[in-house]
């Protein structure tokens, strides 16, 4: 499991992409899945964890960002014969090193920073996985193997039957959010607003934010721990989400829901398949409807609105979803039973042919054999190795090729530091495995 580095898993405060790797990861230890881990040293997992980063660039400065993205992702990537899958929350930067690794990779895309990114997603979408979080937040130039919506702890949100007389303005202070829009929604409602969340956009803040307060209708409170942020959830009247960006998710949106909280929200991005429009809250276009909205808000059940959370979001269905994503990956990447060298995969088998992924691990090599139905055609990936043929030896790098006929004696050895990995074409009236002599074998298989 590979989380951002940006705060710790999981986070002290704001983070939601490390929330959501920790949720997750939690939930898959609980199921008795082994996970390793890769975060910041400060993190905390029932799991394994394993670092690099020893504290989060966004609270310490000190972390030069792209060095530590570096070895995190590093990390990752030169222990991937460890582990069956890797789920990547990091972006796009790991899908980097995804073709020089076997493990097969699936990527939940948590955001487009910008299309400028789409280059690199749109490389490697035949050969990794993508989870989109929403429908709404599909790239109609990507493939996606599913869509699995966030989950969050529901019981550790308070439901509040009986909230306070103001309403809530809580995330990230920046433009896409809204943070001036429901400023200017809670004046023309006359109500109470309260903010928070960390500074994303300090001239944003200081424009168009920091005149407004005055500490009596318009208070900010800063960036608030995770209990202050569940105690304004569950007292407020409602939570205005004016975003002015398609939005991927909106996971303030589902916990303010259930706590109980009805939502005010533009109708924009993933907003329509978490609100239901008059029943957990108003999806709206502009301020002047979520002023109406907010004179509406109490004919919302507050108890509806933390059923719908509980039928739809909670980290058990979560953690399910992915379990399936996990398992249509490994059928799709089946790997047969592991070798002493490494390890094969059937690509395709058709009668008179069958085509393998064989991957030897370095230093490792396989058996001199021959075989009496089929012949060979092995086509080098990546690596480098030695091939032994009828007693000549030929050394192979990526781009070469080599023929292997019937009843010739073979072997192959990987002589480098790195994976070899090879296509094999298989020819002939039988294919079967055990169509193999072992004349020697460093395993004692012979």
């Amino acid at each position: 499991m590979l989380s951002p580095i940006a705060w710790s898993t999981p986070p002290k405060k704001y983070g939601p992409w490390e929330a959501m790797v920790s949720l997750l990861t939690e939930g898959l230890v609980k199921r008795g899945i082994d996970v390793t881990l890769f975060a910041t040293a400060d993190s905390h997992t029932a799991g394994k964890l394993h670092s690099v980063c020893p504290r989060p660039y966004e609270e310490d400065k000190d972390v030069i960002i792209k060095v530590y993205e570096s070895l995190h992702i590093s990390e990752v990537f030169e222990r991937a014969n460890e582990f069956d899958i890797i789920h990547n929350h990091f972006d796009y930067l790991p899908l980097t090193y995804s073709g020089l690794v076997d493990t097969p990779v699936v990527t939940t895309i948590h955001g487009f920073s910008s299309r400028k990114i789409l280059p690199v997603y749109k490389k490697y979408n035949d050969s990794t996985f993508y989870v989109s979080i929403s429908d709404a937040y599909r790239c109609n130039e990507l493939d996606y193997i599913a869509t699995v919506r966030h989950g969050i702890d529901i019981e550790s949100f308070p439901f509040n039957a009986n909230p306070e007389d103001y309403l809530l303005f809580i995330s990230r202070i920046h433009r896409d959010k809204g943070a001036k829009e429901a400023i200017q929604v809670a004046k023309k409602a006359g109500m109470k607003l309260r903010m928070a969340g960390f500074i994303a956009d300090s001239e944003y803040f200081k424009n168009e934010v920091e005149p407004h307060i005055d500490n009596e209708q318009i208070i900010y409170e800063g960036h608030v721990s995770q209990e202050r942020k569940k105690e304004l959830l569950s007292n407020a009247r409602a939570l205005l989400h004016m975003i002015n960006y398609e939005e991927a998710f909106g996971l303030g949106v589902v916990e303010a829901l259930t706590c109980g909280t009805p939502v005010i929200a533009i109708n924009r991005g993933a907003m329509p398949e978490l609100i239901l429009d008059e029943e957990t809250g108003f999806l709206v276009n502009n301020a002047d409807e979520a002023v109406e909205a907010v004179q509406k808000v109490n004919s919302i059940s507050r108890r509806k609105c933390r059923e719908s959370v509980e039928k739809r979001f909670s980290v058990d269905r979560m953690v399910e979803d992915y379990i399936r994503v996990y398992e249509t990956i490994l059928e799709k990447c089946k790997r047969e039973a592991k070798r002493p060298w490494g390890f094969y995969e059937v690509l395709t088998e058709k009668p008179g042919y069958k085509v393998k992924r064989l991957t030897v691990l370095p230093q490792e090599e396989i058996s001199l054999q021959r075989h009496f139905h089929k012949s060979e055609h092995w086509y080098v990936i990546s690596g480098e190795g030695l091939v032994t043929k009828n007693g000549d030896q030929i050394r192979v790098l990526a781009g070469n090729s080599v023929d292997l006929p019937v009843n010739d004696v073979h072997r192959v050895r990987n002589t480098g530091n790195q994976n070899l990995t090879f296509i094999e074409i298989a020819q002939g009236d039988y294919l079967g495995e055990d169509d193999i002599e072992r004349l020697e074998d460093k395993y004692g298989r012979a």
